[in-house]
């Protein structure tokens, strides 16, 4: 009898072993295609493992694009019984290359509508005093004036164009090298003078991204090397794809207590007010989160919950039995953005340290978030990324 069940299941593993092989076959392949595209100027750089768990979901590949700041365009995971799951919302690697390539504007501003843009010196919007041709806006920062560009604007009759996330969004990493770490592989890139004169002091950055089954961990550090003094804050814009497209029922886990109140959906300017969110619509703080039902969302959460050194957000789509967790772990993390129309089939969790328009003055002297950096000093942000079955 033992030897009839060892017959059989040595059959089935036989006859199973050409359906795995393909699949690990045609990922092999698409990760082939991706690391010969060139996006920004350099080729695609793609971390890969094989999976090997037959129970519990693990990360499978990471794709980089070194020519735009070391942005995520895709993450993907296994999950048993279902097959490769794109984690991030994105377009396929052609399409992806001729947005960001030929359609994309002198900023980079097509870069934040896919994957997972890097944002540095600030995430979110900035609003200044705007020069005559509408091009650039000046604001200040301790007495010392800085002029960006007005990178963005709302949609209705005389919305106000702002600065709105970073600088960096088509710089080229440089020194950029693949390494083996335990169980999966690691990439690191550097931006030298990232800013390139647009911001208060000359600063490098190190951006490193890491593959293992568990974990996609994401860190960014800037280090001021120049001879005076500067605010600094750091974030990203990942895209979290909802796999069966169902948004009103996605659930979403926030621990924040306070929202920042908006003038509209447009310009999303902050007014300087932070509202508690129990009893409302933006209140995210249960363990199984609130489904995100037909509302609209582009909010700034704060007054966060840490627990066990981290931050939690989870996207869970309970109909495809699918979830990812979005770890905070530096503690210069104070404010979570979400962006998700009703309609999307994504959900835009943005760990980021500041609130939005931090000079403004709508905030009357209030501690917004950015990190004051002396010549040769540093500030490291941190997020990890898990997959479970919810």
């Amino acid at each position: 009898m033992k030897m009839e069940l060892r017959v059989r299941l040595s059959v089935l593993l036989l006859l199973a072993l050409p359906v795995l092989a393909a699949g690990w076959l045609a990922s092999a392949a698409r990760a082939q295609s991706a690391a010969s595209t060139e996006i920004g100027g350099e080729k695609l750089v793609v971390l890969s493992r094989r999976p090997v768990s037959k129970t519990r979901p693990e990360f499978t590949s990471v794709t980089v694009m070194p020519g735009r700041a070391m942005e995520l365009l895709y993450v993907k995971a296994n999950f048993p019984g279902k097959g490769e799951v794109n984690v991030l919302y994105a377009p396929g690697v052609a399409t992806a290359a001729k947005m960001l390539n030929v359609e994309d504007d002198a900023n980079g501003d097509l870069g934040y509508r896919l994957g997972a843009a890097m944002l540095c010196p600030y995430p979110n919007r900035i609003i200044g005093k705007l020069a005559p041709d509408g091009k650039t806006l000046t604001t200040s920062w301790e007495g010392r004036t800085v002029t960006l560009p007005a990178n963005n604007v709302g949609k209705l009759p005389g919305a106000e164009r702002h600065a709105m996330h970073g600088l960096i969004l088509k710089d080229k990493a440089t020194n950029v090298h693949v390494v083996k770490i335990p169980g999966g592989e690691e990439v690191i890139g550097e931006i030298h003078d990232a800013f390139h004169g647009q911001w208060f002091a000359k600063t490098d950055l190190v951006i490193t991204i890491s593959l293992t089954a568990n974990a996609i961990d994401v860190t960014d550090t800037a280090r001021n090397v120049g001879t005076q003094s500067e605010p600094m804050a750091i974030g990203w814009h990942p895209y979290f794809a909802f796999p069966s497209g169902d948004h009103p029922q996605v659930r979403v886990h926030i621990p924040g207590t306070m929202m920042a109140q908006v003038n509209n959906y447009d310009s999303v300017f902050p007014t300087g007010k932070l509202l508690p969110v129990a009893g409302t619509p933006y209140d995210f703080r249960a363990p199984a989160g609130a489904p995100l039902d037909d509302h609209y969302y582009d909010d700034n959460w704060s007054n966060l919950q840490w627990k066990n050194g981290m931050v939690e957000v989870r996207v869970v789509d309970p109909q495809a039995h699918y979830g990812v967790a979005v770890d905070g772990i530096s503690p210069q993390i104070k404010t979570i953005q979400m962006y998700s129309p009703p309609t999307a089939e994504f959900a835009a969790i943005e760990d980021q340290y500041n609130f939005a328009d931090p000079f403004g003055k709508e905030w009357h002297g209030m501690n917004t978030g950015m990190v004051t950096l002396q010549p040769g000093q540093s500030t490291r942000w941190h997020v990890r990324l898990r997959v479970f079955v919810p």
